[in-house]
């Protein structure tokens, strides 16, 4: 989170052009995981992080747009859009797109949440060039052609009926809306089958311009990869695309704002005809900018985060009542979820809710002991390192932070503020957040009688 240095580089031109600013954020050791970010005239933000011992580099371009930016109508238009950009634009067909990264053995994808979307490319380090000019070319110059449109609304219905086919994925996105409701965030990203036939060409074009203008950009980079040639490519096809209407425009701020999750006691059930229940039990989280949040990660690793977790030993290892339980955090600009999952028989719903209601209510008020916060704080680090193994990872990582926080933070930093966290701020943010009266949502083939002991769980 610290800027070592900061240069201006001013656009050759035989008129006057305006300057970009240049920062390192995060210094490595011989260049090694050194972060590197450029503010270009009219918002676009580039940063990088070099890995001169690999052979790959990931590049991504990630939109401060998300499902929480849409209205009710609306619900969807992000996703479907994230499916328009790989459509076709001036310069390239679907098929041009596609072909031009299979064919040096690269993986091209995207993918929308509640509050961003990303479109990133991976390729071998001498292939970069091509993966900058093709996703930059998707970012800007997409047709969004009705024909395009309507191809597309078949396969985005599909992906709704697939994701509803998966009760254990599905009961995430009931979880949602019991705690947020009808809202921008508890609605599901991918729209319902009403919102997303009645989305037009002409309704998803303006959504396009709207959140797609530079400002609300940030190109992110990671590998074998030079700052200054990333930059000089990104900018060559910004500028190519006609891409900087306003240079003198500033890059959009992360979201901030508060907002409090008043829900507590609601259960949704969603009656289905499988083989198990699928149940999510939690209750209001914490913000992503919440300071207690490295206590809330240390917490939720102990409580559901693996095999040695209580809730893995409780459920499943001592009374084999559950294959698949575990916890997990969701945290937003302005709000946050805590939940606790869990897949089971369906007539052993009720003991399964049992042991992780007394689990919740036991840490809350009795808290987790020294050597099971050592031991989550140990494993958070690792987990860490880790998921950080490979370009992608890396992108995923400054893209976000400089979207979502406006901050880099260095692996090193991360694995020191993880180990600071103390027994005590563990305790305490285990009171304030499982010591909330919880909420339900259940997926699966259950009977009246069994819904009526279900507001037990919550009571």
């Amino acid at each position: 989170m610290t800027s070592s240095s900061s240069t201006t580089t001013a656009r050759t031109s035989s008129e006057a052009r305006a300057v970009a600013r240049t920062q390192t954020l995060i210094k490595g050791a011989n260049g090694i995981g050194t972060v590197r970010k450029t503010t270009l005239p009219g918002g676009l933000r580039i940063v990088t992080e070099t890995l001169p011992s690999v052979r790959s580099a990931t590049f991504g371009i990630w939109a401060h747009v998300g499902s929480r930016d849409e209205t009710p109508s609306l619900n969807g238009a992000t996703h479907y859009l994230e499916h328009l950009l790989f459509k076709g634009t001036s310069r390239r067909s679907a098929l041009d797109i596609s072909s031009a990264i299979d064919a040096v053995g690269g993986e091209m994808n995207a993918f929308t949440a509640k509050e961003y979307t990303c479109y990133y490319a991976r390729v071998l380090d001498t292939d970069l060039p091509l993966a900058i000019d093709v996703v930059c070319d998707m970012l800007t110059g997409s047709l969004i052609l009705e024909d395009d449109v309507n191809v597309e609304r078949g396969a985005i219905l599909e992906e709704i009926a697939m994701t509803e086919d998966d009760p254990g994925d599905c009961v995430h996105d009931l979880f949602a809306h019991t705690m947020l409701g009808d809202t921008p965030l508890g609605r599901p990203v991918l729209g319902t089958v009403n919102t997303v036939n009645a989305l037009t060409a002409d309704r998803i074009r303006r959504f396009y311009k709207k959140h797609y203008d530079p400002t609300h950009l940030v190109v992110a980079c990671a590998g074998n990869v030079d700052h200054n040639k990333v930059v000089r490519q990104v900018r060559a096809a910004f500028e190519k695309a006609g891409a900087f209407k306003n240079e003198t425009a500033a890059p959009i701020a992360p979201r901030g704002g508060r907002r409090g999750i008043r829900t507590a006691g609601r259960v949704e059930l969603l009656g289905r005809k499988t083989e198990q229940a699928h149940v999510v039990l939690g209750m209001p989280g914490l913000a992503r900018t919440d300071d207690r949040r490295w206590a809330l990660g240390v917490l939720n690793t102990a409580l559901g985060g693996g095999m040695s977790s209580r809730l893995f030993q409780e459920v499943r290892e001592k009374r084999g009542l559950a294959y698949s339980v575990y916890s997990y955090t969701s945290g937003f600009a302005d709000c946050g979820l805590f939940g606790v999952y869990a897949g089971c028989r369906p007539n052993q719903v009720h003991d399964v809710l049992k042991l992780c209601r007394d689990e919740l209510d036991q840490v809350a008020e009795h808290g987790l002991s020294d050597d099971e916060i050592g031991r989550a704080i140990g494993q958070l680090q690792g987990s860490t390192v880790l998921g950080l193994e490979d370009t992608g990872a890396l992108m995923n990582r400054i893209g976000k932070s400089e979207l979502c926080w406006g901050e880099q933070m260095s692996v090193d930093d991360m694995l020191a503020r993880i180990a600071s966290v103390t027994p005590d701020e563990v305790r305490s943010v285990a009171r304030d957040v499982l010591g909330q009266r919880p909420s339900l949502a259940v997926i699966g083939p259950v009977k009246d009688k069994q819904a009526s002991r279900l507001h037990d769980a919550v009571a």
